[in-house]
């Protein structure tokens, strides 16, 4: 509890200091001097009391018990007195300061037996366990010479996890059957595919080689087979967490559109039937084995929730040797990661370890700003040293990709925001075409 001096307060003393002034020059004003100041200092004295007279403030603070990074949310303080009685405040919040925060403060009046609320929006610019601080309430004195400054309301913690809102809107989607207004396409393949279904009469369409010509003697009728993509196997993500992937693009870093990416093709996976594992290296390292069915999205999910970026660079080589030992089946090898052409000496050898027993997609992200700085118009000098240096090291990135083009692996270079759906993309191509 603090009482401060308001503005009013300050001014009438700066007042009174300027009587004094006057009453140096002119002795007869200073008996009114000494009066005017015993009745400001009165007038403080008995606001002060009135002050710690007012009764007991209570905020209840309700918001989502979880929030999404970058998504804007309610946050409600309910505020009430004891014992109630007509009392007008200011109050402020205080939400975590990676929190965007609009309409606060607010002032609001307590009615005389009651309750009031306010509300107030806050968008998460970081993921990761969050706390909101008590909140302050200033109320002022009846005189308006002091204000009271309470810390009300108690702690609370709140989780910011990367913006699923993508793998819910495709899941809205997929029961639909739109899948194509994502971005996602699906090969309508009927009747072919890699694992045995079922078998069922003959449709217009199906090939001569998805007959069961053993079914069709026995039935007297064209028997085909159904397929299905085979289900039950392994995606595993490799996620970098190294200094390169804390680069923003705006409001969102490279490393939560990887998140994105992560949980987007993890719904889709475990849709399809199979199991999806993660590893980080570059900075904290955690392994999660592949898990298969419902519940594995809400481990996926708190297994990268308040995963981070570190300042250390990424050890792709000691990545690839960990990830074998840890992972002996074979899978997809999902590894994500911004890709620079110093990086080639390492990644190469990483790459031929990892594809010797599985199918790798290396997933690079670009850096939007490189090719805004290569595409400027050249108005001066330095302009012209931005722009060549940025050319200079597009073309040095281009040679570091193709050396990684040249080991037969699966490739993606991409910006962040389209890294979601070209993933899943691509993970629906190799299903048809049985590669994985």
């Amino acid at each position: 509890m603090k009482i401060r001096p308001t503005p009013k307060l300050a001014k009438l003393a700066g007042g009174w200091l300027l009587l004094g002034i006057a009453a140096s020059l002119w002795p007869p004003g200073t008996v009114f001097w000494v009066l005017a100041g015993a009745a400001l200092a009165g007038a403080a004295g008995w606001d002060g009391l009135c002050l710690r007279r007012l009764p007991e403030i209570s905020v209840e603070r309700s918001l989502p018990g979880v929030l999404s990074l970058g998504v804007d949310s309610e946050v409600t303080l309910r505020v009430s007195a004891d014992p109630s009685q007509v009392l007008p405040l200011r109050l402020h919040d205080h939400p975590p300061a990676s929190f965007e925060v609009e309409d606060l403060p607010q002032e609001v009046t307590l009615p005389e037996d009651g309750w009031a609320e306010i509300c107030y929006r806050v968008r998460p610019l970081e993921r990761g366990e969050q706390s909101f601080e008590a909140a302050d309430a200033l109320l002022s004195s009846p005189w308006g010479l002091l204000n009271l400054r309470r810390r009300v309301g108690e702690v609370t913690s709140v989780r910011v996890l990367p913006n699923f809102q993508a793998v819910a809107r495709y899941a809205l989607l997929a029961m639909e059957n739109r899948l194509g207004q994502l971005g996602i396409r699906l090969i309508q393949r009927l009747g072919e595919g890699l694992e045995f279904q079922e078998l069922r009469d003959y449709r217009e369409g199906d090939s001569r080689r998805q007959i069961d010509w053993a079914a069709t003697a026995r039935r007297q009728k064209v028997i085909s087979r159904q397929y299905q993509e085979e289900k039950d196997q392994r995606v595993v993500f490799l996620v970098d967490c190294g200094r390169r992937m804390h680069t923003r693009d705006g409001e969102i870093r490279h490393f939560d559109h990887v998140l994105n990416a992560v949980l987007l093709l993890t719904y889709v996976a475990l849709r399809q039937g199979d199991s999806v594992g993660l590893m980080s290296f570059g900075g904290e390292e955690r392994w999660l084995p592949p898990q298969r069915g419902v519940a594995a999205m809400n481990t996926v999910l708190r297994k990268v929730y308040d995963l981070e970026t570190s300042t250390l660079a990424p050890d792709y080589l000691e990545a690839a040797k960990k990830l074998l030992s840890l992972q002996r089946r074979r899978c997809l090898v999902v590894l994500i990661t911004n890709l620079r052409d110093e990086d080639a000496p390492e990644i190469v050898p990483a790459l031929r370890m990892l594809k010797r027993r599985n199918l790798v997609l290396l997933a690079s992200l670009q850096e939007a700003i490189l090719r805004e700085t290569a595409e400027r118009p050249l108005d001066s000098f330095e302009d012209a040293l931005l722009v060549g240096s940025a050319h200079h090291y597009l073309a040095a990135r281009q040679r570091a990709w193709e050396e990684v083009n040249a080991q037969g692996c699966l490739t993606l270079d991409t910006i962040p925001q389209e890294l979601p759906l070209r993933v899943v993309n691509r993970y629906l191509d190799l299903k048809r075409s049985g590669r994985l």
